[in-house]
């Protein structure tokens, strides 16, 4: 990777798998370029998109059941 990284909240990524499927049915992915600088930036552009599709969904609080996590 170039140093772009992408952090989720685990709010966040319980919402983007659970709408990914729902994502997916609704707009087809383009082909994915041959040449691999390419089809990351289509990758990542790809991301970008469902994160802004993500935005858009207003999710409660009590959605998040309660967890703790102990190491």
């Amino acid at each position: 990777m170039d140093g772009m990284s992408i952090k989720l909240t685990r709010r966040e990524t319980v919402l983007g798998l659970s709408a990914s499927a729902v994502l997916l049915a609704q707009t087809p992915n383009p082909p994915l370029p041959s040449n691999p600088d390419e089809e990351l930036k289509a990758v990542r552009d790809q991301i970008q998109q469902n994160l802004q599709q993500l935005d858009k969904v207003q999710m409660p609080m009590s959605t998040e059941p309660a967890a703790h996590f102990k190491a």
